[in-house]
C-alpha cells in the first residue's frame, strides 16, 4: 500500500522561509498539495486565508510570502531579485529576474515536499496572482521531463515571463490563466505564448471585467473550480466513469 504524504510542519523549513500551513477540511488526510502565491506587494496572510475558502477536498495548502522586500512599503513583498519600473505606466513592470525565487521553490519543493514529506509532484497544485502567477507558470515550464508534471497552475492575471524556457516536447503541467476581458496582461501574445510552451492551457476572459484581480464571484470562480476538480487527487481512489484532464 501505498504511504500518504505527510503535511509539512513550520520545523521542515528553513528559518528565512515564512510559510501558512493550513490542513485539509475536517482534518482528514491530505491527497494534493496547493502553493498560493501572492501579487507584486502583497504579502501571504490574505493568500493563506484564501486557501481556506477555496476549501478543495482533501487539499492541504501553503501560502508562502516572497523573498524580497518593497522598499517603500513595509508589508510589500515582491518575487523578483530586482525591481523594474514600467516606463509607459510610471509603475512597478511584474516582470523581474525570478532566480532567487526560483530556488527558493525548488527547495520547498524538491527538498521540503518530495523528500522529507514524501509528496508527488502530480499531487502538486499552484495558484498564483499576477507576479505570483508568473512565478508558478516559469516554474511549470522549467520542470524536466523526467520529474514529471505539477497537478496544475491557476495564474490570476500573470502572463509566462519572458525568460522562461520553450521547452520541446512542451511542458505537459496543465496551466489556466485567468483575466479581465478588456486592460488585461493575459493578452493574445501572452495566450499564443503559454500555447507555445505547455500541452495544455485554458485561458478565461471574465466578461465586463477591465482589470485582473481576485475573481469576484461563483460565476468568474467556476472555470478554475472545475479546473481543479478534474485534477485534485483522492484517497479514496478515481470514482468510477471520472475522467481526469490529461
Amino acid at each position: 500500500m501505498a504511504t500518504i504524504p505527510r503535511i509539512p510542519e513550520p520545523k521542515d523549513f528553513s528559518k528565512d522561509l515564512v510559510v501558512t500551513i493550513n490542513g485539509p477540511a475536517n482534518d482528514k488526510p491530505a491527497a494534493n498539495i496547493l502553493i498560493l502565491l501572492h501579487g507584486l506587494g502583497d504579502t501571504h496572510s490574505p493568500f493563506a486565508a484564501l486557501g481556506k475558502n477555496f476549501n478543495f477536498p482533501e487539499t492541504a495548502s501553503l501560502a508562502v510570502r516572497a523573498p524580497s522586500k518593497l522598499p517603500f512599503d513595509e508589508n510589500g513583498y515582491h518575487w523578483g531579485n530586482d525591481l523594474i519600473f514600467d516606463s509607459s505606466s510610471g509603475g512597478l513592470d511584474m516582470e523581474a529576474d525570478f532566480t532567487t525565487t526560483h530556488k527558493l521553490l525548488k527547495t520547498i519543493i524538491d527538498d521540503v515536499l518530495v523528500d522529507k514529506c514524501g509528496w508527488n509532484r502530480r499531487a502538486i497544485f499552484f495558484i498564483g496572482m499576477g507576479q505570483g502567477g508568473m512565478v508558478a507558470l516559469d516554474l511549470a515550464s522549467r520542470l524536466p521531463a523526467a520529474e514529471g508534471e505539477f497537478g496544475g497552475v491557476v495564474s490570476l492575471g500573470g502572463p509566462l515571463p519572458n525568460a522562461a524556457p520553450s521547452p520541446h516536447p512542451k511542458a505537459k503541467t496543465p496551466v489556466m490563466a485567468m483575466g479581465a476581458e478588456k486592460n488585461s496582461a493575459i493578452t493574445e501574445g501572452a495566450e499564443a505564448r503559454l500555447k507555445n510552451v505547455f500541452e495544455f492551457v485554458e485561458v478565461v476572459k471574465w466578461h465586463g471585467r477591465k482589470e485582473d484581480g481576485m475573481m469576484k464571484n461563483k460565476e468568474e470562480a467556476m472555470p478554475m473550480m472545475q479546473f481543479m476538480a478534474r485534477r485534485l487527487r483522492s484517497n479514496a481512489g478515481i470514482p468510477a466513469g471520472a475522467v481526469e484532464l490529461s
